[in-house]
């Protein structure tokens, strides 16, 4: 799963969602200005911000020059469906709405064809829910990855593969204050000044 058939890794998709999970608040998914470019920045050309603009449609808000590359134009703007092919955008629609409404994180295998001077091509791409300003959960920090020659573009998908995560099922780690021992525990108690069991002694040396 970390890997394409050639070997090639799928670390930048790793790194997104460990970047993601550090972020997250038991259950609630980070806010989209949480996301710093240089928590990312050796990714940056596979990554993307979408936003929700009606269920299960989705826009590029920002995107990396790899998902450019693969759409042959600047794809800032356009709908995340215009990655894959018309068979495939209702399941996509479908795992979109799930990744804002759950909320959930979506990880797709994907697959392009060897066509019309194309050669056949694989790609991976994970969903990673995020609130907007307004507190509601309708950005998307996601990478793509594609391995393969890119060819004739636009390059256009159908899905292999999908898992679906719900938010509340992934475990944060929530740093627990120390107790301590009960052996090196003091004993509270009321303080007792010193004074009133003291005597003054004189001495008559000299």
């Amino acid at each position: 799963m970390d890997r394409f058939d050639n070997g090639r890794s799928l670390s930048p998709i790793r790194q997104a969602e460990a970047y993601w999970t550090a972020l997250l608040n038991r259950d609630s998914v980070p806010m989209r200005s949480q996301i710093d470019p240089r928590g990312l920045e050796n990714i940056l050309e596979y990554t993307f911000i979408l936003e929700r603009i009606a269920p299960g449609l989705a826009r590029f808000r920002l995107a990396g020059s790899h998902l450019n590359a693969l759409a042959g134009m600047e794809v800032r703007g356009m709908p995340l469906t215009a990655f894959f092919q018309p068979d495939d955008r209702a399941g996509i629609k479908d795992v979109l709405e799930q990744v804002f409404a759950a909320p959930a994180v979506a990880e797709l295998g994907m697959t392009s064809g060897g066509v019309l001077g194309r050669t056949p091509m694989q790609a991976r791409m994970i969903l990673l829910p995020l609130k907007s300003d307004l507190g509601d959960v309708s950005r998307v920090l996601g990478v793509m990855i594609a391995d393969g020659a890119i060819g004739k573009t636009p390059r256009r998908f159908s899905i292999s593969d999908t898992r679906i995560k719900m938010v509340s099922d992934i475990h944060v780690q929530i740093p627990v204050k120390p107790t301590p021992a009960h052996g090196f525990a003091e004993v509270e108690g009321k303080f007792k000044h010193p004074a009133k069991h003291l005597r003054l002694i004189v001495s008559r040396d000299d």
